[in-house]
């Protein structure tokens, strides 16, 4: 403590004070030493305890793990080489009584870092030597590039002087050890000294690095801070206006566009799972609102619910997914010292956002274009009816058996093969050089929307169709409604029970055979022309045929 540099200072005051005895001179300075040698104090003596703590000091040096001139931190091994080491130098500063840097500093840390460096001991951490050592002036958070001050540097090279001093003072330590008729060993001042040096650069770079890294971590949270202020305004207005006519209120539409925006600038930093899309806009959490009060209507008017299921699923994600990512927002400002400022690395975060891309990236591609939404409800509603044909197609759907992603694109075709126009949309979407531009083409190629090997195919269907109902036009609806049973059940793919059903006659048979045969190729090429969007349009299908009435809440996460 500082009390004992005071009580030796006044020793020597003592004995020139009795020059006239010379005995008494002897007994003092001897009483002095003694004094200074149980303090540990003394320059040239050691006790037993502090010859151990440098043992051990030079022997965890050796077994360091060098990089050229750099201690080698990366690998699991040189890191613990290094703990071990940054230990040894603890204790034996401990162990000689050397005063510690002053550490106060650290109450001003944040509480992550409070976490780290809890109270005013001496600490050494291996990732601050790596810092001090990698001396890194630039580092990259979330795709911005944040530099450490000339000051933080300058302290990095006096760490590392520092580290080098104490290195060749236990390496003459040990010269001497093995050889002292050639090396003298060191003063113990002198290993005093250089292990203070060491721990007042070790304070003064760990003072000023962590102080600028918060710095840098409080600017990479601004994103979030950003989002979470706008999430604000909306609630704002969403307090003072009545619900139903909030679109109409032009500041509350900016302050969503703001938020979605933000949601959109996160995505795209921390998203790592998925695309990281920033192009979604805020007109399709309109179109999805829109939608789900179209289908309220059309229900109070007793219009078929399974033809609008498909629709509110699809709706209820982008609207819910927004919702769960405001959640989020609200949640997390409670406890942004938390927060990674690395973005990727926050596993609730992440997860939102996930949710809300996939959702809002259905939603863009389908929500947004009328006839696709069309033909995907109308999609939907003939698989629930195949169901009632097949049950076995229901298992399919419920356990996501494989064989169901072999049934989906024949299912498509066979309800396009049926209804053209309909389905014309959702084909060219998924197989645009089939079918021409639409608006674009010219009046033959509306007519006719599609190549010559689609109308091909197509005439083959009706031929069959026309051979198994036995009216080309479909007018007699019981015939029509068992041709279509046959088809559905071939389609599924399951043998017997009217897979070759023994009500049609053989020609009939080898027509449906045959139409079979020709549907493979075409299935395959559905799932294959661009592999993407026929997973997201068979993951939406999946969604619609299995997804429960509401999503299970999972728990806050940062």
């Amino acid at each position: 403590g500082s009390t004992r540099p005071r009580i030796v200072r006044r020793s020597p005051l003592i004995v020139r004070g009795s020059a006239a005895n010379p005995s008494l001179i002897f007994r003092a300075g001897s009483a002095a030493a003694m004094f200074r040698m149980c303090l540990g104090e003394d320059s040239e003596n050691l006790s037993a305890a502090e010859q151990v703590a440098i043992e051990r000091l030079i022997s965890t040096r050796w077994r360091l793990l060098m990089d050229g001139d750099r201690v080698n931190t990366k690998s699991e091994d040189g890191s613990n080489a290094c703990a071990a080491y940054l230990e040894a130098v603890d204790v034996a500063a401990s162990t000689l009584r050397l005063d510690k840097a002053p550490r106060t500093y650290r109450e001003n840390f944040t509480i992550n870092y409070r976490a780290l460096f809890p109270d005013q001991a001496r600490n050494y951490r291996v990732d601050v030597l790596e810092a001090g050592f990698e001396q890194y002036a630039t580092i990259w958070v979330n795709g911005d590039k944040f530099e450490f001050s000339a000051e933080a540097m300058r302290r990095a090279e006096a760490l590392q002087r520092a580290w080098w001093d104490l290195g060749a003072v236990l390496a003459r330590w040990s010269e001497a050890h093995r050889q002292p008729q050639w090396s003298q060993r060191p003063a113990r001042s002198e290993l005093r000294t250089a292990l203070v040096a060491l721990d007042f650069a070790w304070a003064s770079f760990e003072h000023k690095y962590i102080a600028e890294l918060i710095e840098i971590e409080e600017k990479a949270r601004r994103l979030i801070v950003r989002a979470i202020e706008h999430e604000r305004s909306v609630v704002g207005f969403e307090g003072v206006n009545d619900p139903k006519s909030l679109q109409q209120v032009p500041a509350f539409v900016e302050a969503q566009k703001r938020l979605v925006g933000s949601i959109g600038h996160l995505n795209s930093v921390a998203n790592v799972r998925r695309k990281g899309r920033d192009d979604l806009v805020v007109d399709v959490l309109f179109d999805a609102e829109n939608t789900l009060k179209r289908c309220d209507i059309a229900e109070r008017n007793g219009e078929s619910t399974e033809r609008l299921i498909a629709a509110r699923i699809l709706a209820n994600d982008v609207v819910e997914s927004y919702q769960a990512m405001r959640e989020y927002l609200r949640e997390v400002d409670y406890c942004l010292e938390r927060v990674d400022p690395h973005l990727c690395n926050n596993t609730g975060l992440v997860q939102r956002l996930v949710d809300w891309e996939e959702s809002w990236e259905m939603g863009t591609r389908y929500m947004q274009h009328e006839k696709l939404l069309n033909a995907v409800c109308d999609l939907v509603a003939e698989i629930r009816r195949a169901q009632t044909v097949v049950p076995s197609l229901t298992a399919m759907c419920e356990e996501c058996d494989v064989e169901l992603f072999l049934v989906l694109p024949r299912m498509i075709w066979l309800r396009f093969l049926a209804e053209p126009r309909q389905h014309a949309e959702l084909l060219r979407s998924l197989l645009p050089h089939r079918f021409s531009k639409g608006d674009e083409a010219t009046g033959a190629a509306e007519e006719r929307p599609w190549d010559s090997e689609v109308e091909a195919f197509l005439q083959k269907y009706r031929r069959t169709r026309t051979q198994l109902s036995g009216r080309p036009d479909g007018s007699d609806g019981t015939r029509e409604q068992a041709a279509w049973e046959v088809l559905v059940k071939r389609v599924v793919g399951i043998e017997g029970d009217g897979c070759k059903d023994t009500q049609i006659d053989k020609s009939a048979q080898e027509q449906v055979d045959d139409l079979m045969h020709a549907l493979e190729p075409w299935s395959i090429e559905l799932q294959r022309h661009c592999p993407e969007d026929w997973n997201q349009c068979s993951a939406i299908l999946v969604q619609c045929l299995t997804r429960p009435a509401e999503k299970p809440k999972s728990p806050f996460r940062v």
